[in-house]
């Protein structure tokens, strides 16, 4: 992007740098007279047959949302609508890593694909597009205690430990996502795509914490249902801008579970309509169930086992010391006494906050080689170091221009000169020593004098352990981005051609006349544009509302059955485009 556009818009204008990194712009105008065909025709699709199926805020959610039937919609026109509910909407360019999906949501804003699916795939596409992002996402945001479980879900996710395996998979994902949509992808190359995705789902090892909240994302975010399992509503993205699956999925074939934590276990496959579905009685049910995982998670539970995930993960994380100081890095190793973490040691660029801010003088230049330190209570002394108080700190002889030796319960001792201490909220976090010496229970060397100086971090307990910096923008993270770029049709001369064929059938819509005109379109369409039929479509509805030209609506009309004959692949679409004709939907009732 040239310059950030945040839409006059709270939410949009509060992401950080590093999920601004994301953002693309929506080029509105790129969007071809098919691309809006294909947006309408879902649109009407969904309005006609979710209003006996979706929970009950999709069709006002339309309206609050800024969406229509008639056009995609604009970035600013939603904004301005999601305001009015505290939330707001970006595009990128198609699946984004998953972290930074679960970070948008925590911020409160909707992550829009600027894409839209091709027509060949106006059923469904593994893509995320426009259709699947707006339609699908933003109407259910309009009901409180749905948007209040996606930002919640979101803020854990962004604690979430993720691996390298995850990242493998996301690519996977994401290049065969890219393919589908390609207009004329090679088989043999998608076949290969797909191998790829299943060969990496079968190899993931232990699913991490962020594997397994993607697969209740999934099922209630993308996939779920809410109701009864007698008589489940659909309220998941995925259902409600799929207008195959919004109607295979209440087929007694597809099985409805009760959600419950049980759903961890149940994989997905992004390019499959699934075989079974989640039904949950209420929303706060989604809650309750996301709090129960959140308390199995590293940064709930903290000590050796948040330790360990760090150490899997090999990527930034951030770990929290009781005292409240937070120190960002990757963690490569730590020793424990009785079960619990007694020394610390992290590689690389470290960077140690409090409250989510960088403490002055301790970013990823001073810490570049890395940074160690004991963790505990010292031995003898009941109350933690990091509530004594300015009394105990002199009798401890932990005072600036003094030489000390503390010994810690766990038998490691550190001994040098006080240079500085850093208190904050009360709680002592930091000493930092000149000709220091560190020594494990054993006397091997864990500081050495000529090292430099000793950063000595305070806390007997290590209580929060979460992927990611604590201060991302001090330690300028740069979330995990693809070098995948999505597919950008170059139209052929014949295919331009058409673009303008739906664009005089929209315009005789729009401003109903000229319908003489409509003959011409299609005396075109047959003579050269015989695979398409939304076009078609589009023209015998015209007629048919109109109430003229008979003998075109009997020939398009006879078209148009002969093609879903002949093609099954496109029967339920025109069979469903002809009930559309016939049961038109109200547009005074969406926008």
């Amino acid at each position: 992007m040239s310059r950030f556009n945040d839409f006059n818009n709270p939410q949009v204008a509060a992401l950080p740098a590093h999920l601004k990194q994301f953002i693309v712009d929506q080029h509105y105008e790129h969007y071809t007279p098919i691309d809006h065909a294909v947006w309408r025709y879902v649109m009407r699709q969904n309005y006609s047959y979710l209003k006996d199926v979706a929970y009950y805020p999709y069709i006002p959610g339309l309206e609050k949302a800024g969406l229509t039937i008639e056009k995609i919609p604009n970035l600013q026109d939603m904004n301005n609508a999601l305001a009015k509910i505290g939330w707001g909407a970006v595009t990128v360019d198609g699946f984004i890593p998953p972290a930074a999906f679960m970070e948008y949501q925590a911020y409160r804003v909707l992550v829009i694909a600027a894409d839209i699916r091709q027509l060949k795939h106006i059923e469904y596409t593994p893509a995320p597009d426009i259709i699947h992002e707006s339609a699908g996402h933003a109407p259910i945001i309009a009901d409180k205690d749905y948007h209040e479980y996606l930002s919640y879900f979101g803020s854990i996710g962004a604690k979430a430990m993720f691996s390298a395996q995850d990242f493998e998979l996301y690519e996977a994902i994401r290049a065969l996502s890219i393919l589908k949509e390609m207009p004329d992808a090679n088989p043999e190359e998608i076949k290969k795509a797909e191998d790829l995705v299943a060969y990496r789902q079968d190899n993931m090892g232990a699913p991490s914490e962020m594997a397994l909240l993607s697969r209740l994302h999934w099922w209630t975010v993308e996939y779920g249902l809410i109701g009864t399992l007698d008589n489940p509503k659909i309220y998941g993205a995925g259902l409600l801008s799929s207008i195959g699956e919004s109607v295979s999925c209440m087929l007694p074939e597809v099985k409805k579970i009760p959600y419950t934590i049980d759903a961890v276990n149940y994989t997905y496959d992004i390019t499959k309509q699934q075989p079974q579905l989640f039904v949950t009685p209420t929303f706060q049910n989604l809650i309750d169930v996301l709090e129960e995982f959140a308390n199995t998670m590293a940064f709930r539970k903290g000590g050796t086992f948040g330790l360990e995930k760090a150490m899997e993960s090999k990527n930034t994380c951030t770990v929290v010391y009781s005292s409240g100081l937070q120190v960002s890095g990757t963690v490569t190793d730590f020793k424990k006494d009785k079960g619990t973490p007694s020394f610390l040691k992290f590689t690389g660029p470290t960077v140690l906050a409090y409250d989510n801010k960088q403490l002055k003088g301790h970013g990823k230049d001073y810490h570049k080689d890395g940074f160690s330190s004991p963790v505990g209570k010292l031995k003898g002394k009941d109350l933690p170091l990091e509530d004594f108080n300015e009394t105990q700190r002199l009798e401890a002889g932990i005072q600036e221009g003094k030489t000390v030796e503390l010994h810690f319960e766990s038998g490691i001792s550190v001994a040098g000169k006080v240079k500085s201490i850093i208190i904050n909220n009360g709680k002592l976090q930091l000493i930092t020593f000149k000709d220091c010496t560190v020594k494990d229970a054993k006397g091997n060397i864990l500081f050495d004098p000529s090292w430099g100086v000793y950063d000595m971090a305070v806390g007997e307990l290590i209580i929060s352990v979460f992927c990611g910096a604590a201060d991302k923008e001090a330690f300028e993270e740069i979330s995990y981005k693809s070098n995948t770029g999505t597919h950008h049709i170059q139209y052929d001369a014949r295919t331009l051609e058409l673009h303008k064929l739906y664009q005089q059938v929209r315009d005789c819509r729009q401003t109903q006349k000229d319908y003489d005109f409509l003959g011409n379109v299609w005396e075109q369409l047959e003579k050269h544009h015989q695979d398409d039929w939304l076009c078609a479509m589009e023209i015998l509805e015209i007629l048919d509302h109109e109430d003229i030209e008979p003998q075109l609506a009997a020939d398009i009309r006879n078209f148009l059955e002969n093609k879903a004959g002949n093609e099954p692949e496109l029967k339920k679409l025109i069979t469903d485009g002809f009930y559309l004709i016939k049961h038109p939907v109200e547009q005074k009732l969406v926008v």
